[in-house]
């Protein structure tokens, strides 16, 4: 059985459940080396979130910070989402077998095209319906058992 380290997997799925952290990654994903400037301006919020954002991504291994004079540009690091991959997977082989197995289950089975029974036919289903609506529109209208609150100020003691 294959040993997952549980802190890895929490961090990165931690980094991978904000939208604005996939968001990053998915445009390290089409450009890498982007500068932190590059990548927070399509974003509505301020650089400073999104410095916050990157230490997350850091620190769960997802990202790689190199800073070029006053430059700091980022880059993807596989090693964290193949962790969570080959976890996911593991999982995805266990629903694979109960889907397999359900298909077989449908593709083998005879259903029946119409009911054996025909379903008889109910006239007044209609009317009652509409009796019910008159009914709970002319008591929604109604004062009748409504509470009147107290007057502000303190409480008379009982």
């Amino acid at each position: 059985m294959v040993k997952y380290r549980d802190e890895t997997l929490d961090r990165t799925f931690a980094a991978l459940s904000d939208p604005t952290r996939r968001a990053l990654l998915a445009r390290l994903g089409e450009r890498d080396g982007l500068s932190v400037s590059e990548l927070a301006a399509p974003f509505p919020v301020s650089l400073p979130a999104i410095m916050k954002h990157l230490d997350v991504l850091t620190d769960a291994g997802l990202i790689v910070r190199e800073k070029t004079g006053r430059t700091v540009s980022c880059r993807l690091t596989a090693q964290p989402m193949e962790q969570a991959m080959n976890w996911l997977n593991r999982y995805a082989q266990f629903w694979s077998e109960k889907f397999d197995r359900l298909a077989t289950f449908v593709e083998d089975k005879t259903w029946p095209t119409q009911p054996s029974t025909p379903i008889p036919a109910q006239p007044n289903v209609q009317a009652s319906v509409q009796t019910n609506v008159q009914a709970s529109r002319s008591r929604a209208g109604s004062a009748h058992g409504r509470r009147k609150s107290t007057p502000p100020g303190r409480k008379p003691r009982s």
